[in-house]
Order: structure tokens, then sequence, then C-alpha cells
């Protein structure tokens, strides 16, 4: 048996292992989620031909008004990357089918031709690309149509709002036969250079956009970002020496990540150098998190003291970690003394927490479009640990000092 060696993106290796109903991923510009998923379907055409099946591959996208808008060209490509894969096809300008005839691929725009969909026999394989603005009524109507025993549904897309039908379907849900990822620039070994120029001019030139072109954020209502337009990435050398460091730390609980942040003010800005993020971290591989950040074993670190245990183990472990102080109202404080600074800076190389300062934002009525005076507890945990690093800092509301200069 002849073998071949087929090179996918690390995080889209489990998408494509094992059994599934729907394979799937979501992200931003640059991941190749795309193109692999295009070579994946040719891969899959030529296995079911190879065995003696019969049957289609339908490829759809909400809107179509012609084969220039469909993935037509991206499966064309997809097959042309892989040498030993295109002589198994014929490839015209309008079709693509495997030599024999068996297996072959369609197009369709689902906001036009849903509904022709229930009538294409013997659908292998429905991929739908683009799948962001796909409604509700469409994918009840596609779903149904993979009558196969291992038909299956794959989906890609950018992800724009938490409301979308695609996002419920597909992201929220929870089911142990869809296996969907999350995808981006950096999880793509062979992301272009071209791309990363342009990555770096949306970083300092588009900021608000930069989450959602790049991460695969939602679109979100600036009004609602807490730290809108005062944050900025980039690179930045040390500080002089002599300068005082801090250290926030957070802990991590179920999905939560443990989180340890190194920053620095100079000139009434904050600049944040390093950060350590770690999901499922053992309480005894946290002292390992910690070192990767610089002098983390030297300087004073202040904590989440929600966990006095893990603090008391790494004190054994010799950090100098204490806890932060509590108060009714300490994040609004905290939050307020952080904007009371000219400027954050994050340095390039802290993609989580400047992903955080895009995000961390007011909740807004869903009905009215009105930002609430209420904090979203999410996309906060390296914000929550440079608060903690602040401890002494941040004041009561009424208290003197910082806080007093801040409120005057």
């Amino acid at each position: 048996m002849t073998t071949a060696r087929i090179e996918l993106p690390p995080k889209l290796i489990p998408v494509f292992s094992g059994e599934a109903d729907v394979r799937g991923a979501y992200g931003g510009r640059g991941s190749a989620k795309t193109r692999s998923f295009a070579k994946m379907s040719a891969i899959r055409a030529y296995m079911w031909d190879q065995a003696g099946r019969s049957g289609q591959i339908v490829c759809g996208r909400q809107f179509m008004n012609s084969l220039a808008d469909s993935s037509l060209e991206e499966v064309k490509l997809a097959i042309a990357d892989e040498p030993w894969l295109a002589g198994q096809f014929e490839i015209g300008e309008k079709y693509i089918r495997t030599k024999s005839g068996r297996v072959y691929y369609t197009f369709v725009g689902l906001d036009r031709n849903i509904d022709s969909i229930k009538s294409k026999a013997r659908i292998l394989l429905a991929w739908v690309d683009e799948a962001e603005p796909v409604s509700d009524i469409a994918w009840t109507k596609l779903i149904p149509t993979l009558r196969e025993e291992d038909s299956e549904l794959w989906v890609t897309w950018n992800p724009e709002s938490d409301e979308s039908a695609t996002h419920k379907r597909f992201r929220a849900a929870s089911d142990p036969r869809y296996r969907v990822a999350e995808i981006n620039y950096r999880d793509n070994p062979k992301f272009p250079l071209v791309l990363e120029r342009q990555r770096k001019r949306d970083l300092l030139q588009r900021p608000e956009k930069y989450g959602h072109i790049w991460d695969g954020d939602f679109l979100t209502i600036t009004d609602a970002v807490i730290f809108q337009n005062r944050v900025s990435v980039e690179e930045f050398a040390e500080p002089p020496e002599g300068t005082r460091f801090f250290y926030g730390a957070d802990w991590g609980f179920a999905k939560d990540p443990t989180v340890l942040i190194r920053f620095w003010i100079d000139d009434d800005c904050l600049f944040v150098s390093h950060e350590a993020f770690g999901h499922g971290v053992e309480i005894d591989e946290t002292p390992a998190l910690f070192d990767s950040v610089p002098g983390s074993r030297d300087w004073p670190i202040k904590a989440d003291g929600a966990r006095p245990e893990t603090i008391s183990y790494m004190r054994r472990k010799g950090f100098n970690i204490s806890a932060a102080e509590k108060w009714p109202g300490s994040v609004e404080d905290g939050i307020a003394h952080m904007k009371g600074f000219s400027r954050i800076v994050v340095h390039e190389r802290c993609a989580h927490i400047a992903r955080e300062f895009r995000l961390y934002s007011y909740k807004v009525d869903r009905v009215s479009g009105d930002v609430l005076p209420i904090i979203v507890d999410d996309h906060n945990h390296g914000i929550d640990a440079v608060r903690y690093g602040l401890d002494g800092y941040i004041q009561a509301r009424g208290g003197t000092g910082v806080w007093a200069r801040l409120a005057g």
C-alpha cells in the first residue's frame, strides 16, 4: 500500500482524526483553515473513489452569485499543492471530479439554492466555508440532506457574533461527535511574510479591528470596550537599571488559565513586558510556569487571595508571593486606576493579555444596544493579574492617594 504524507497545521490534526458528524474550524485571517479543509475534501474524494464509492461533495457558501464566489478555486489550488493528488482528478474551468467520475464537486449558494440541495443525490460531504452568516433556517434544511451513514458536515468561519446561528450550533454546543477547533495565524506554520507585514500594520493602524481580523474575535461595540483607545501593542526595550518591576498572578479554575504578568511604570505609562498563561496547570507545575517569566523569583508577586493553599505552596518553592487585598468594588477601583495611566503599552510577545485588553467589556443591552455599567466577567485573567500586581497602589473609593488623585 502506498502512503502519502499530508501536511496540516497541528491544531487541525485532531479535527480530522477519528469519527465525527461535524468537523470545523474558526478563527482569523491567515490561519490556513480554508486551504486545509479544501485539501482534506479532495483527499476524502480520492479515498471514496478508490473504495468504489459514488457521490458528491457539496461546497456551500451563504452568498454565491457565481462560481467566482465559490470555493472552486480554493479546491483547485489545494489539489495542485499535492502532486500525487493532482493526477487523480479531472479539473476543468467549472468542474472538479475524480478520474473515474464517481466522485464530483458541486458548488452552491445557500441563500438561493438551499431548497434544491434536498434533491441532490448521495451527498458524501457538505463543506460550508465563510459560514458565519448562514442562518438557522439554512442549517435546519441542509443538515438532514446528509443521509449517508458516514456523511459529514464541515464548517469553516471567521466569527463575528456570539448570537450567530453558526456559533450557537457548532462552537457553543457540546457534542462528542463535533470536532471543532479555533485556529489563527500563529497556528499556521507556513504563515506568509506578506500577511505578517499586513498583520503588523493592522496592529498599529487599526487596533480596534485587529482582534477580529487576525485573532478570530467577535466584532465588538467599541463603546463597550473598557480600555478602548488606551492600549497599544508594540515592541520595546527593557527599562533602565533600577526600575521597579511589578508581578501579578491569577489562578486557574477549571478551564481558566493560571497567569503571571510582569510590568513596570514609567512616565505615567504602564508597560507589560512578559506573560505566562497556562491552561490545566497542576499545582506542582506552577513553579515552572512562573519561572518562564524573567525575575519572578527575585521580586514580590501579588496574587489572587482566593487560593491561599497555592500561595503557601509557591512560597515554599521559593517565590516571594502574597495575597492582594480585595474589598467590595475593588475590581471597579482597579479598572479606574489602570485607566488613569496615560498609556498602557503591551509587548508584542504578550498575545494573550493584548487580546484581553481588546475584549474586556461592559455589558451591552441586546435590545437597546445601551452600554451598561456592568463589567462582563470574561477576557480578564491577565488584566486581573495586573490589578493584583498593583496592590497597595489601588485604593478603595473615598480613600486617599492614587484613588483620590484619579477621582479628583
